[in-house]
């Protein structure tokens, strides 16, 4: 699918597909979603640009993300999308800066292309008159998204952090805690965390590079055009902070979850080994008495019986009260 935007009155404004192609119609952005070869084609000829492909724009060379062709410049992202969901995932986005006209290049929509679009198409919103600002609108509203995220995912972790170190019941009525479950929840905000932090980065770096090219005058840059990049960055790095520190919360959950299990193990294996301590004197004492010998003095003793009865009781009694009184049971 290809949309075509034009600045009118700074706003952005949807204009026909076959009316772009008239020269001196001032299209702003091209954006190709899933674009057939044919629209492909057909931007390509209308700046004179050659389109990476979905292959080359899943490159990890910065040689291949980051460089000048043409006249213009690409600059190929990752972007985190289906953030709300269990299974958040990372897709390349190209940006392709013509003079003042932008390209993008997607195959897949992430919310923050929705919301810049109906957001730009409003009375009264920023100003939108090149693809430069364009695309800086773009990677605002990314940044934007990228924080919500974080900060729901921040809360998210402080439940998981509360039921971890939450106090455990004494009753054994009580259902214990489901740690297999909170594992399962670190695991999937370690990887919305993880695709977030690459995301970030992945924005740093575009954002640096284009200011670089700007730097030695690629562009004549406006000052707005400065500081929003300026704003961009910091806010790529502040965030990237908070993400890192995110991913130490997390890694310090899964060692306190773990080191749970092992307490758990660990006190049911002490069950069984004090178990086996209390019923090892009874044991001993019967089969001394369950010897088949004839000269065995205590066999004639009237009342041997009961006493070894209660020998074998006492024996029991005793590591029992000495466990308790050491906190052991």
């Amino acid at each position: 699918m290809l949309r075509i935007f034009k600045s009118q009155n700074n706003q952005l404004v949807p204009i026909d597909t076959a009316a772009d192609m008239v020269e001196g119609n001032p299209v702003v952005w091209f954006d190709l979603y899933n674009a057939s070869q044919d629209e492909t084609r057909s931007v390509e000829n209308r700046l004179g640009i050659q389109i990476p492909t979905r292959d080359e724009m899943q490159e990890i060379e910065l040689s291949d993300r980051l460089y000048q062709e043409d006249g213009a410049e690409f600059m190929t992202m990752t972007a985190a999308t289906e953030l709300e969901s269990d299974y958040p995932v990372k897709v390349p986005i190209t940006f392709i800066l013509k003079g003042t006209t932008l390209v993008t290049v997607r195959h897949a929509d992430p919310k923050p292309f929705q919301t810049y679009t109906a957001r730009m198409q409003r009375l009264n919103g920023a100003s939108c008159e090149t693809g430069e600002l364009a695309m800086l609108g773009l990677l605002e509203a990314m940044i934007d998204r990228t924080a919500d995220a974080l900060e729901r995912a921040g809360s998210e972790i402080d439940g998981i952090s509360r039921e971890v170190f939450r106090k455990s019941n004494s009753s054994a009525t009580k259902k214990t805690r489901d740690l297999q479950s909170l594992i399962e929840q670190i695991g999937q905000k370690g990887d919305l965390l993880t695709i977030v932090r690459e995301s970030l980065v992945s924005v740093g770096r575009l954002v640096a590079y284009h200011s670089a090219r700007d730097g030695i005058g690629a562009r004549k840059v406006i000052k707005e055009s400065r500081q929003r990049v300026k704003l961009i960055q910091r806010d790529a790095t502040s965030l990237g902070d908070h993400a890192l520190f995110l991913s130490n919360k997390i890694n310090f959950l899964l060692d306190a979850t773990l080191g749970l299990i092992n307490l758990e193990q660990n006190q049911i294996i002490k069950i069984f080994s004090v178990a086996s301590v209390v019923f090892l004197p009874p044991t001993l004492v019967a089969s001394i008495y369950g010897m088949n010998f004839d000269a065995m003095p205590e066999l004639k003793f009237q009342f041997g019986y009961p006493v070894a009865l209660f020998m074998m009781v006492l024996s029991a009694v005793l590591p029992y009260l000495y466990f308790k009184r050491r906190g052991w049971l």
